[in-house]
């Protein structure tokens, strides 16, 4: 019996020695009272294999992670378990020999962040374990995984569809599954025919209450992708965000929904047992993450089915799901200069540029590695820094217009430009050559019994007469003086005569100064100038036009020869 041990002469306590098991490697406590140490080498093995109690001995812990990680990212979700020969006891964590409030036999590391990098121990029944070091990365991955189909948060036995892009080949690439309640790691091999391409999809059934995945490189297993963790729930309502955590700075929305029915009529988000949104959306969006952020959520639901004719509307809540924070990733920086110009100081020195343009809200990578890069048309761009082993996140986004757009822009610009220079030179000119008013008021007069206009004057003349006089009526009883205008009259209602102006009078003549205009109902007749009057001659200085339809109506015009300055 004592064949299948091998000895370590050292005590571990005052009657009990170590015995090592050679083939299953595993150490026994073996009590050997002192008397029996003093007996002959062949007597003491004889009585051992009748008298040996062996126990099992306690070993000093050790600490392992799961799922195993060749290289840890920024949001990657583990655990460090401490592992002892005596189950049940208190476990202790230390974190660069600094004490963690974490008592358990797991330790659950949600989000992976720089502040989780270290050494990390365990302690259990006053032994320690050896340090096991953990550097947390602050970029990216070097490959991209994502839910092409489905949710985070499934049905039982749901299923989805996930999506694995790499800007190189796929070859050589597999994926991983880790089942936590199972603690089992199986992985995902894909068809030779698209170890070329460089995106790949493939699908999975959700049976366990919670599955992660990522992907690898077969050898290279510092080349990998991020995680996406995929949970089931029983009820009908789930409670959805992002499969990756929340980013500082950025937005988060949440999501009420309901499988099967997109008929909600009310939905309430929570935060813990606070109420943070009530209402008539299915949608929360948290648009500031910060810290304080971070922690458990539901929701519940009022909605009914499309078949459903009758009864109540149901109303459930969801299962309570976890809202982890992490801090922003290495972000490359696109500028403007002599073209588009992208940077990023905290990648490695081994980094690359890649130029992306969003064609249909997506982002397309562009054949272009030249930095700075000038578009060839217009639209939105970005950019990010790529290594072996990690890569950025994407830049900021920046709208490069196009040429006709440039060129309207500067059309723009330069008639602005010239109705401003036009306006500020006219307004100086104005204020150097106006040096007094430049309209007078026209005065206006009443008087007696009429009203009439005094002449225009113009500012500053001097004339004794006036350039133009005004219709002067006769007084009452009064004689009219020369050069005065009688006023048009209207006589009768079978008749009416209206007068105009003789020329004559207007050029000093005697009398018969105006002729008369008449109208009758029978017909009208319209007397113009006469072309005799314009060249100074006699009477007869008119002509009539002739309108029929009514009896008479004579309108009489001025002759041309007062304009002359004829005869009467």
């Amino acid at each position: 019996m004592l064949e299948q041990y091998k000895y370590r002469c050292r005590p571990f306590h005052q009657d009990l020695w170590r015995i090592q098991r050679k083939r299953l490697k595993i150490t026994y406590c073996v009590y050997l009272p002192s008397k029996l140490r003093t007996m002959s080498g062949g007597k003491q093995l004889q009585f051992l294999a009748v008298f040996v109690l062996l126990v099992r001995c306690q070993q000093k812990p050790t600490v392992t992670m799961t799922p195993e990680l060749k290289m840890i990212y920024s949001g990657d979700l583990f655990y460090l378990s401490c592992n002892s020969s005596t189950s049940g006891s208190s476990v202790k964590w230390y974190l660069n020999n600094s004490q963690q409030q974490q008592t358990n036999e797991i330790f659950q590391i949600a989000v992976a962040s720089p502040k989780h990098s270290g050494s990390y121990q365990c302690e259990t029944n006053g032994q320690m374990s050896e340090t096991f070091p953990i550097s947390v990365m602050e970029h990216a991955p070097s490959a991209s995984l994502k839910i092409k189909t489905g949710y985070p948060v499934m049905p039982y036995g749901g299923e989805v569809v996930l999506q694995l892009h790499h800007d190189e080949d796929l070859k050589g690439w597999w994926c991983w599954v880790y089942r936590r309640e199972k603690k089992q790691r199986k992985s995902i091999r894909f068809r030779s025919s698209l170890d070329s391409s460089t995106d790949i999809t493939f699908q999975s059934s959700l049976t366990d209450p919670m599955s992660i995945f990522w992907c690898t490189h077969s050898t290279q297993q510092e080349r990998r992708s991020n995680q996406v963790t995929v949970r089931i729930s029983d009820q009908d309502i789930f409670l959805e965000m992002d499969p990756m955590p929340a980013v500082i700075g950025e937005s988060l929305t949440l999501r009420c929904l309901v499988w099967g029915t997109d008929r909600i009529s009310k939905t309430v988000f929570y935060k813990g047992n606070e109420v943070i949104a009530d209402g008539n959306t299915f949608t929360h969006k948290i648009k500031d993450v910060t810290e304080s952020t971070e922690g458990k959520y539901k929701c519940d639901a009022i909605y009914t089915h499309v078949a459903r004719t009758a009864g109540p509307n149901y109303h459930k809540v969801s299962d309570v799901q976890d809202v982890f924070v992490q801090v922003p990733l290495i972000k490359a920086v696109l500028s403007v200069d002599s073209g588009l110009r992208c940077s990023c100081p905290r990648c490695s020195t081994e980094a690359t540029f890649h130029w992306y343009k969003k064609t249909d809200d997506q982002w397309k990578q562009m054949q272009v590695t030249s930095n700075p890069m000038t578009p060839k048309e217009g639209g939105n761009y970005a950019c990010k820094a790529k290594w072996s082993t990690g890569q950025s996140v994407m830049s900021n986004e920046y709208t490069y217009p196009t040429s006709s757009n440039l060129v309207t822009v500067l059309i723009i610009l330069l008639v602005v430009a010239g109705i401003l220079t036009t306006l500020i030179g006219f307004i100086f000119y104005r204020k150097r050559n106006t040096t007094g008013p430049v309209y007078e008021d026209v005065p206006r007069r009443l008087r007696e019994g009429d009203e009439n206009y005094e002449m225009l004057q113009k500012a500053g003349s001097g004339q004794r007469e006036t350039p133009y006089d005004t219709l002067q009526p006769e007084a009452s009883g009064g004689v009219k003086k020369e050069r005065e205008y009688e006023p048009l009259k209207k006589e009768g209602t079978k008749e009416g005569v209206y007068h105009t102006l003789g020329m004559e009078a207007a050029a000093g003549g005697g009398e018969g100064g105006y002729e008369a205009l008449k109208k009758e109902r029978t017909k009208e007749v319209y007397h113009t100038l006469g072309t005799e009057a314009a060249a100074g001659g006699g009477e007869g200085g008119y002509e009539a036009l002739k309108k029929e339809g009514m009896k008479e109506g004579v309108y009489h015009t001025l002759g041309t020869e007062g304009a002359a300055g004829g005869g009467q």
